[in-house]
């Protein structure tokens, strides 16, 4: 069970992680009865999809106890809940990412949410590094697992049994049947999709190419600094993931050229209509096949 390292430096906050997570959920639930079946985090350039939410309520993340803020240029840091392909859903427009200066736990700390207002699925994006050169800008990648290099974890300190288990396993972090439905819905909408092994790396550095070579002998396709907090913390508490990366740019030494945030936001927003179609696909598919009873 939880102690005090479960506190935040915060005067006043609930005693135990599931207390806040759990305080969180019922301040969203008295400003919205949509009763999520599907958690979406939305990475850069994805957040629109959100605004298309029918019966939407938009709620910022500062008026939900407890709830980590996001900084990031292009994330509104708005939760959205609603309804979209048959699905009713909770969408984060924008996560906090540990660069910025929180922990893992405090990163993952919005995904635990997502769950606890009822979320069996979560899906998770983001925008990545290529490491695999044969995968031009633009490209969308499955991710089948991941590799932790972050130097913190989300469930490091006391666990609290009471939202999961001490040691969590994660032989199928990406559930294996909702990735071949993924890949399904796709091919049947002529949507290119790629699949592969995402990494996480700290940030807010880029790779070096140094580290890019580590990273490709290691096995990784691609690489972000985010994502895999969120996917420990939702296996954690028993919903499946599907994680899809938008590759933003090729990583550092592939092409010769410097990395910036701009090309990341603008190759995002290319194809942001094509990423949007394959998740409007992917939520119809989960409702038709009775993946979320």
């Amino acid at each position: 069970m939880s102690n005090d390292r479960d506190r935040d430096d915060v005067e006043g906050l609930p005693a135990t992680l599931y207390d806040r997570v759990h305080a969180a959920a019922q301040a969203i639930r008295e400003r919205s009865d949509v009763v999520p079946q599907v958690g979406l985090i939305l990475g850069s350039g994805l957040g629109a999809f959100a605004d298309s939410f029918e019966k939407s309520v938009a709620i910022d993340y500062g008026d939900i106890p407890h709830f980590p803020r996001s900084h990031v240029v292009g994330h509104k840091g708005r939760l959205v809940l609603g309804m979209r392909g048959g699905a009713s859903c909770v969408a984060m427009q924008g996560r906090v990412h540990m660069y910025e200066g929180h922990s893992a736990a405090i990163a993952a700390f919005p995904a635990r949410v997502l769950v606890a207002l009822g979320a069996k699925v979560v899906i998770v994006t983001n925008a990545a590094g290529g490491l695999n050169p044969a995968w031009m800008p633009g490209t969308l990648m499955l991710i089948r697992d991941h590799i932790d290099l972050l130097r913190d974890h989300a469930l490091r300190g006391p666990n609290d049994d009471r939202l999961g288990p001490r040691f969590p396993d994660m032989t199928q972090a990406y559930a294996p049947e909702l990735r071949a439905l993924v890949k399904e819905v796709a091919a049947s909408a002529a949507i290119p999709l790629q699949e592969g092994v995402y990494v996480a790396m700290p940030g807010p550095t880029y790779e070096t190419p140094a580290e890019v070579k580590m990273l490709r002998g290691l096995g990784a396709d691609a690489t972000g600094m985010s994502t895999v907090p969120e996917v420990c913390v939702a296996r954690h508490m028993s919903a499946r993931v599907i994680g899809i990366s938008c590759i933003t740019n090729q990583a550092a030494g592939i092409t010769g050229n410097a990395l910036s945030h701009e090309e990341v936001t603008e190759t995002a927003n290319r194809v942001r209509a094509t990423f949007e179609g394959l998740l409007d696909r992917i939520l119809g598919a989960l409702v038709a096949r009775g993946e979320l009873r």
